[in-house]
Parts: C-alpha cells; structure tokens; sequence
C-alpha cells in the first residue's frame, strides 16, 4: 500500500508551481511576491491584504483573529476548508486531519510567508489540488512574530542572499519567538498556545531560512527528534512519511538533507549531528502533545525565488501525503495518544549518542583556506567550482540521560499563578481542591544546579538540577490545583514540573524563589543554641567532628560549623530549597466536579 501511494504522490506531483486555472476568476491573484522580481517579500500588510482578498472571495477560506500579540497587533489564522468549517472540534469530529501551518516565526525568513500565500488560492482555485482537502484542513499562521515583520529593514541578514527587505528577529520585546514555546514571555506565544491546543493538529510546519555552511541542497529538514517522538509515531514518520516527502522533493529537484548542524571545519569531516529541538522550541513543544513536526530550513545563499518555490513544494507535498495516507496517520497518532495516558516512565533529558551513526548522501562544495583580507590569517571560504556528492555520518540517536516515573497527579499550590496560567493555555485538565488538607506524597529538594552566568531570552537558565525526593505531609489550601496525568498533556506536565527536565518551568526560573533562604541567626545568640544542641545530640557532635576531620576548610571556619548546625535544627526553615508542586502518588483527593 505505502509504495502505491508513493507512486502516486510522484506521479501527481507537478515539477513547478501551478499556473492559473482559465476557470479561476478574472482577478488579479498574483501575490506580492509574484508581482515583485523575484526577491521582494510580501509586508505584514500586504500579506493580510491578500488573504482578506482570499476571505472575500472564495467561502473554502476564512482569516480571523487569533489572539494578542506583543506589538499591539492581533495574530491572525487562515484556514482553508472546503466545505467552509472552520470549527476545530466539528473538523475532529468529522474525522479530518489537520496540517498547521506557521510562518514568519523570523520574520527575516520570510519564504513560507510568501508560499503559503500562494498555497492557500492554488488549493481553492486548483481542481486537482482542492481535491487534495477532501478529508484535510489546511491551517496557517500568516506572520506568527507580527512585531518582527513591522521593524521592516534591509541589512540585519547579514549572511542572507535576499530579499531586499525583511523583518527583524526579534519581537518587539526583543525576544527570539522560537525560544519562547514553555515559558511563553511573549504574548504572541500565549496565543499560539491556544489556537494550537484548539487545532491539536496532526501535523505542524515551522518555516524557517537557515545559517551556516554552504552547500548544494536549497532545503535542508529538521524533522521531529526520532527518538523523542512517541515510538508509534516515530515508525510511522522513518517508515513512510519521511520517505514520502524526500522523494517527492527529489521528484521536483530539491533533493533534501537533514538540517546541517556540525561539529568541525565543515560538514563532511565529521558529519551531521541530529538537532535536538527541546520544548522550547516550535516543534519540541508540539511534540509533547503527539503532533508530527517539521522545520523547513531553506539556505541563505540560495536565491530567493527558488526557495521560495522549495518551501512550496515541500507544503504542497505534505498536504498530498497527508490526504493519501490520513488513515494511517490518523491510526498512528490514536495509539500515541492512548499510549501516553498509560505510560508509566518518562525522559527528562537526552543525550547524543555518537556511537550510531546512519549514513547520508550530502551535496556539498569544499571547504578550503585563503588568506584573509582583513586579518591576513587563514580564513575558511567553500568553492563552489568543487562541488561534491558524499555519504557522511549522520548522528541522530538520542538516549535518556534522566527518567522519571509518572505520579498519579501533580498538586500545585495557587500562589504560582504564572505556572497555573501557562498549564491552562497548554490545554491542561486541572482541578482545585474544595477545602484545606494536609496530603501525604513525594516532594523534592533541590540539591544543586547550575544556573547560567548571563540571561538568555530574559532567564538565568538552571541546569544540571540534582533533586532529592521525600515523603512528607504538607499543607494545602482550598483552591489549590491539582493536575491528573491521565490525560493528553501528560507528558506536557511531566517535561515542565519535573525540576530536571531540560525546559522544566523550574528551569526557566520559575521557582527562584525557594531558592533563597528567608530567616538566618546571629551568630553569637546561635551559638548557645548549637551548644545546647551538641550536648543532646551526641550523634551530630560525631558528624560534626568527623567533617571537621575531613574538611580542613570547614575545620578552619566557625561560621561554616555554625550552619551546619543549624540546618539540623527545627530553627532552618523547611520550605527553603523545598520544591512546592507535590507529586501524587494515589487515592482519592476532595477535588471540585
């Protein structure tokens, strides 16, 4: 069956974009791209223009708000639906899936905002495309970083070959959107959270404009991490979905690579390394909730028209494999789904591990040394009139480096209200409790981190986070959330509150606050205390004179001593570097209905 629908997926697949049907209405439908020269991007308004142009036009599509974002400017969807349905519950019930689309994340990687333009009209004015959404909803983010897009320049791409104007990286609180997935700073990704959990899509598409190297391909694909992916829908996307799409843009000459990141002068001396987008990341954040990810990466030096028509092709390929073949992945997504409310262990964080390696067929240039101009030191540049075709490593299997088992639920106290707020926008099932208690369960201490010495995207970020588990009995008040895990965001749950998760919201600097001590003592009303202390518990003063044995620095220091001391006390305070969501480990909890 997978070969007969390949089959079809090539042979239907035209080689370039479609022209203009003579049954399409008399309009002008060309969009600002296609007007341009070749390396003009359309403008934030230009783009909204066009698919309002679209709205009015053909019923099949509806552009709508879609929530706030940090310019002042609403973030808008397109979707495109045949028999004009555009309620996301009624297309699930209907048992459509469901591809999202997003652009302009960069908005100086403008190619998908400029394709999925002309994608959205082809499919409505195209017979042999509309067919291609019998059974599909097409939806697309217009310009995701609308900040970004309105702070329209020509030189901040430096290492960028077109088009002559763009947007900025940055939004308008100067934060990289693409970072922003978990900690949701941005306004712009509380709306994406939304609309996202509303859509729950089968399959999303980040486009993207990569740096680095130079080489042949014009596309290059990060396709969901294999092994972060739930295994179900990592067979399916190795297995059929992956090959579907790399022969099909073989078909239309753009023969694909994996995303090229490397360590090494170049990519070929020592290979490919597997990007691992953590949930921080647009497709690290989809996945937690069972969604097939891409980010297509077409090269910076490459023209602009032609990637343009590479990230074009790429959608309209997707969208043909996903109507071809829905029912397999339909199938593949079910048993994920079901699979994960069940699943009894969890990763927190992944490691490379360079001992696999697959091989890959890489199109690239040489990479040699000249003197530089500026510094008169070698310099690296690629020849293009030294192209090649190589197998080169390819490392892209990851292996937990920390696990978890799941507890029955999470108890979160109202007071973090940033975290309760981000839970909800993440499609999180929670419920409060309806009086005071005292719940029994399993809590953490933080027993060391490292913290980042300078802020990245607004953070001091930790890492390396060492807990150490207890059961203890703490209070709880009425109101207090608690979150099940037999439910869809169960590994959204996991991978945020779980301290040693990489993009863990104690990670992203959440929970700082237990990290600082609230009561101390003076040491000279202490140290009658301590003494009293030493003389009650023989036991300390032994572990405190084997320190001072072993410790000629803690030996040396009467301060030190003194703390020590009074951390075994009933003084120290028990909250300090006491994690406050509770994991709960069974039974019945009072919970509101």
């Amino acid at each position: 069956m997978f070969s007969l629908l390949l089959a079809f997926l090539l042979c239907t697949a035209p080689a370039s974009l479609p022209a203009t049907d003579p049954a399409s209405p008399p309009a002008d439908w060309r969009t600002p791209f296609e007007k341009g020269n070749g390396n003009t991007t359309a403008t934030y308004a230009e783009c909204l223009a066009y698919y309002r142009q679209l709205d009015a036009a053909y019923p099949e599509i509806l552009l709508r708000e879609a929530g706030p974002t940090d310019s002042g400017e609403p973030l808008h969807e397109v979707v495109v639906s045949l028999d004009g349905d555009f309620d996301p519950a009624s297309v699930r019930g209907k048992g459509r899936r469901v591809v999202f689309v997003q652009n302009g994340i960069h908005p100086g990687e403008p190619e998908g905002i400029d394709a999925a333009m002309m994608l959205a009209r082809d499919y409505v004015q195209k017979k042999t495309l509309r067919r291609q959404l019998a059974d599909v909803v097409l939806v697309i983010i217009p310009i995701y970083n609308v900040d970004g897009a309105l702070s329209r320049n020509a030189t901040t791409r430096t290492n960028q070959n077109g088009p002559a104007e763009y947007g900025f990286r940055g939004n308008a609180r100067n934060l990289d959107l693409n970072r922003d997935y978990i900690k949701q700073d941005s306004r712009n990704a509380r709306s994406f959270a939304q609309l996202f959990q509303r859509w729950q899509p089968h399959v999303f598409v980040d486009t993207h404009t990569s740096n680095g190297a130079d080489y042949q391909h014009t596309m290059t694909l990060i396709t969901t991490q294999k092994d972060k992916l739930h295994p179900t829908l990592s067979r399916y996307v190795q297995q059929r979905l992956l090959p579907a799409l790399q022969a099909g843009m073989d078909k239309r000459k753009w023969p694909l690579t994996p995303y090229v990141d490397f360590e090494g002068r170049t990519p070929d001396a020592r290979g490919l390394r597997g990007f691992l987008e953590t949930p921080r990341y647009s497709t690290g954040y989809t996945t937690l909730f069972n969604t097939i990810g891409f980010v297509t990466e077409t090269h910076m030096l490459k023209a602009y028209a032609p990637r343009v028509r590479a990230q074009y092709d790429f959608l309209d390929l997707l969208v043909r494999w996903v109507h071809q073949d829905g029912i397999a992945l339909q199938e593949a997504r079910a048993t994920a789904d079901r699979q994960v409310r069940e699943q009894r262990e969890f990763a927190l964080s992944w490691q490379l591990d360079t001992t696999q390696a697959e091989r890959v067929s890489f199109r690239g240039y040489e990479g040699k040394l000249k003197p530089s101009e500026v510094s008169g030191q070698p310099r690296l540049y690629y020849d293009r009139a030294a192209p090649f075709t190589r197998s080169i490593p390819y490392y892209n299997t990851f292996r937990p480096s920390v696990t978890v088992q799941r507890p029955a639920a999470y108890l979160i106290p109202q007071a973090w209200g940033e975290v309760v707020d981000r839970l909800r926008l993440s499609g999180v099932q929670l419920r409060q409790l309806r009086r005071d208690t005292v719940l029994s369960g399993e809590v953490y201490y933080i027993q060391d981190y490292k913290t980042s010495s300078r802020p990245y995207e607004g953070h001091y970020l930790h890492s390396k986070v060492e807990v150490r588990p207890v059961t203890q009995a703490l209070p709880f008040r009425r109101g207090d959330y608690v979150a099940r895990l037999d439910q869809p965001a169960a590994r959204y749950l996991v991978e945020t509150l779980e301290p040693q998760a990489t993009d863990s919201f104690f990670a992203w600097g959440f929970f700082d606050s237990i990290l600082q001590q609230k009561e101390y003592f003076s040491d000279y009303v202490f140290e009658d205390l301590a003494a009293e202390q030493l003389r009650r518990q023989p036991e300390l003063r032994q572990r405190l004179e084997t320190l001072k044995k072993n410790n000629p620095a803690f030996a040396a220091s009467p301060a030190a001593q003194l703390d020590f001391l009074y951390r075994q006390s009933d003084h120290y305070e028990k909250s300090h570097l006491r994690y406050p969501v509770l994991r709960w480990l069974g039974g019945p909890l009072p919970v509101s209905e």
